[in-house]
């Protein structure tokens, strides 16, 4: 990504503009600005104007001060940045470090992220968890980081997850993956997403804390 492109916006942005020059869609954006990741303000006519200002800092607080290449259109969310440094340092670690499985979320739930950490970090505190909160995140990331296991929720900003889901198993490069879905959705609200989830293990969000760990023991599993 060209730093330019950023220079190019003016002063107040629409989130279309956004969206352009971040490589993102305009659901992403608006989310971005809801979390307070952008600062953000609406005209009369009830549209959203960002301060091209937060859109640098944005990108400052995900790339650090180093130059900025085509690569880095996706980045970590900014919480996940220590992970990424442990990850990067634990490269020189030796093989005890280097065989740790990798657990994906890919989760906008800031709620849901944190009762995952936990979760994680109670049962699985040998597994390394990665975390995405939009589709086209998770996917440059599943890509990068070939994790043991991917956890998708249904319900995505960027791109929903049943076509996330259905990319990832229709890819040879994701098959050593493992899948699970995870969701707020009731059996009969998900009906209309059975052409990605068949075959796969779904767990409904209110039963996640009974449901997930044995499931999440199973697929990282040497068996599973």
């Amino acid at each position: 990504m060209d730093v330019s492109q950023v220079k190019s916006l003016p002063e107040d942005c629409s989130t279309r503009d956004v969206a352009r020059v971040l490589g993102l869609a305009v659901r992403s954006v608006q989310l971005m600005v809801d979390r307070g990741e952008l600062e953000a303000w609406k005209t009369p006519g009830g549209h959203r104007r960002i301060a091209r200002a937060s859109v640098e800092r944005w990108l400052d607080q995900r790339h650090g001060s180093g130059p900025m290449s085509s690569a880095d259109v996706v980045a970590l969310p900014p919480h996940e940045a220590p992970a990424q440094q442990a990850a990067q340092s634990g490269a020189h670690e030796g093989p005890a470090r280097a065989s740790r499985q990798r657990v994906l979320l890919i989760e906008d739930s800031v709620h849901f992220q944190t009762l995952f950490k936990l979760l994680m970090a109670h049962e699985f505190p040998q597994v390394d968890l990665h975390v995405a909160d939009d589709g086209i995140v998770g996917l440059a990331m599943a890509g990068e980081l070939q994790p043991d296991v991917l956890i998708v929720d249904i319900l995505l900003p960027g791109i929903d997850g049943a076509t996330l889901i259905a990319r990832l198993r229709s890819h040879p490069q994701f098959q050593r993956s493992r899948l699970i879905v995870v969701t707020s959705l009731d059996k009969v609200q998900r009906e209309q997403y059975a052409f990605a989830l068949t075959g796969l293990p779904v767990v409904h969000k209110p039963q996640l804390v009974q449901e997930l760990p044995p499931l999440l023991a199973q697929c990282l599993s040497p068996a599973g």
